[in-house]
């Protein structure tokens, strides 16, 4: 099906760090009928997530951090648990997430698998997440993790069941962390 939209109006709103727009456009609906919309959507760039997985520990290694917008929405000291992840830049998928396993988590990875990649919030945000999965072994550990410049990020261990419980009671509650948890019970990886 071709897309026919016309943009009336695309205005930037706020480009302090990353790009929030404005934009007014008419679509062409099925029937014919021309409808104006009015939306801010916001441009943060794509990013990419790896869940480190031990099958022989029948482990995972996750961090937690906070997160501002979580605090502002309730959640109340603004921690979050989740899979390492970092925004793109000028990297591919697999660089990114190969830096990001180092520097939060302190594990090289050898072998990663991209599993898919998904927009996580399509009404208004434009990233794409593409999401991985890779074993880690304690021997290719290079240092303790825990972030670069003024990251504070705590590295969790867990048992692949106590992760796995902790999406059952909502402690985690981070969407890219349940998809990769789900993804990877249900691959059998950890039977």
């Amino acid at each position: 099906m071709s897309l026919n939209i016309n943009v009336i109006k695309d205005q930037i709103l706020s480009d302090n760090y990353f790009v929030l727009r404005n934009i007014t456009y008419d679509l062409t609906q099925k029937n014919g009928t021309v409808v104006r919309h009015k939306r801010e959507v916001y441009d943060r760039g794509n990013g990419a997530t790896v869940l480190l997985y031990n099958s022989q520990k029948k482990s995972v290694v996750l961090v937690r951090q906070f997160r501002v917008a979580t605090w502002v929405n309730g959640n109340a000291d603004g921690m979050l648990i989740e899979a390492c992840a970092g925004l793109l830049d000028d990297d591919d998928p697999e660089t990114c997430i190969r830096k990001e396993a180092i520097e939060e988590t302190g594990y090289q990875v050898s072998h990663v698998r991209k599993v898919f990649q998904l927009y996580m919030s399509p009404g208004g945000v434009t990233e794409i997440i593409h999401f991985f999965i890779a074993q880690y072994d304690d021997r290719l550990r290079d240092n303790a993790g825990g972030g670069v410049d003024d990251e504070d990020i705590d590295v969790l261990e867990l048992p692949f069941s106590q992760a796995l419980e902790k999406v059952r009671s909502g402690e985690i509650c981070d969407g890219k962390t349940v998809i990769l948890l789900q993804y990877l019970h249900a691959s059998g990886l950890m039977a």
